[in-house]
């Protein structure tokens, strides 16, 4: 399994990081090749914070090998495709065909989510009907010139997006979900990964759900005639290394309380934040590798960003599978 980092950027508006630090630390971490990936945060009125895309063109230009993306793009279905399908062809360039999209319907339980809907007129009957069109968008866009599509959301003829995104025969995108409920319905979140992404992106973190749900992708793969190999496996979680780890569940707690603008309890906590010495860290992480994630990607819990990624990177991070001297990995279907 290998590490990616993820930056705060809502930590801008309490505190716990600035614009310069963000980027400072994107290239510490592409510099120290122990990490796969940097990530970045993305919400427009839900939890606002750093614009995802302007802040990964600022990171495109600080880096050299990591791979760059939203973790998730909870924007994705409000935003006009054809406008972000552009967008994200520039970013591709500056990244030299290092960025991974990872589309979500951004359905979750926050104040802002009525916002977005009587802002942008979406239900979230659209939002999901939208994500695998705009997805759809994305890929026609960005691999065929003159391209027309009609859709319930929808349309164009003739569309041409040029220049054209640095990866060929285009970025990989990736759908992020965390649905709730009976595994029916889990199961048709997993349906749309098989079928539209060349990724699946989760912050569960509870290994028997973990293990499961990673075992019904990849069944569902073999069943839709995919390598379930080609799909890539990746979770999002949080780390906090302070060998008093009733200070680093103390310190997790204010920082995601602040962040999610809710209470997080203690069972919640300790399931998503790896917290402790960096030999509990390892072990909390170390589960994730057993149940057989590609990746997961680590978000620090701390207003001490810069002395918790040293500690990362020194006495964490040599545990996992470092990047790959060439870049990353990038398969698209």
């Amino acid at each position: 399994m290998k590490l990616g980092f993820t930056l705060s950027n809502r930590g801008v508006l309490f505190g716990a990081t600035t614009a310069a630090e963000m980027l400072d630390l994107a290239e510490i971490v592409d510099v120290s090749g122990r990490f796969q990936s940097v990530w970045v945060g993305d919400s427009l009125f839900g939890k606002p914070r750093m614009e995802a895309i302007v802040l990964l063109a600022g990171i495109a230009g600080r880096t050299k090998t990591v791979r760059l993306g939203p973790a998730c793009m909870a924007s994705f279905t409000l935003r006009d495709p054809a406008q972000l399908a552009y967008q994200w062809a520039s970013l591709d360039l500056l990244a030299e065909g290092r960025s991974v999209m990872v589309a979500c319907t951004g359905i979750v339980e926050q104040r802002g989510l009525q916002v977005e809907a009587a802002t942008y007129n979406v239900t979230n009957k659209d939002r999901v009907e939208r994500l695998t069109e705009w997805i759809t968008i994305l890929k026609l866009l960005w691999t065929e010139d003159n391209a027309s599509f009609e859709g319930k959301h929808y349309r164009f003829e003739n569309l041409t997006i040029e220049p054209k995104p640095a990866a060929k025969p285009r970025p990989p995108i990736w759908i992020a979900n965390n649905a709730r409920g009976d595994r029916e319905l889990i199961r048709r979140t997993h349906r749309r990964v098989v079928r539209h992404a060349d990724g699946w992106q989760t912050a569960i973190f509870d290994p028997d759900d973990l293990a499961w749900r990673l075992n019904d992708v990849r069944e569902q793969a073999v069943e839709h005639g995919r390598n379930p190999l080609e799909i890539e496996t990746h979770l999002y979680h949080n780390i906090n290394i302070n060998e008093n780890r009733e200070a680093a569940l103390a310190e997790s707690k204010r920082f995601l309380d602040e962040y999610y603008m809710t209470e997080f309890t203690l069972e919640r906590l300790e399931g998503w934040v790896a917290t402790g010495s960096p030999e509990q860290c390892i072990a909390h992480l170390k589960v994730f590798e057993r149940i057989g994630f590609d990746e997961v990607t680590l978000r620090i819990t701390s207003w001490d960003q810069r002395g918790q990624l040293d500690r990362l990177i020194a006495e964490v991070a040599p545990h996992f599978e470092p990047a790959r001297a060439e870049g990353a990995r990038v398969t698209t279907r």
